[in-house]
């Protein structure tokens, strides 16, 4: 895993936490549960193409 995945992740999450945080207090709590909910989906989508890195990686190791 490299380690700028994990900047990146921990960067989207410090955004996405003031963010929420600056619309829950303006009453706007429909748009902090979209911008956490959008936060989520950026995430998982990297982490997703890692996983899929990963079974290549494995299925190229074990010739499958």
């Amino acid at each position: 895993m490299e380690v700028d995945l994990i900047f990146k992740i921990a960067t989207i999450g410090i955004i996405v936490a003031v963010l929420n945080q600056v619309l829950i207090r303006s009453g706007r709590e429909e748009q902090a549960m979209l911008t956490t909910l959008t936060g989520l989906i950026v995430v998982l989508m990297m982490v997703v193409t890692q996983i899929k890195e990963l079974f290549d990686t494995i299925k190229y190791l074990f010739e499958l």
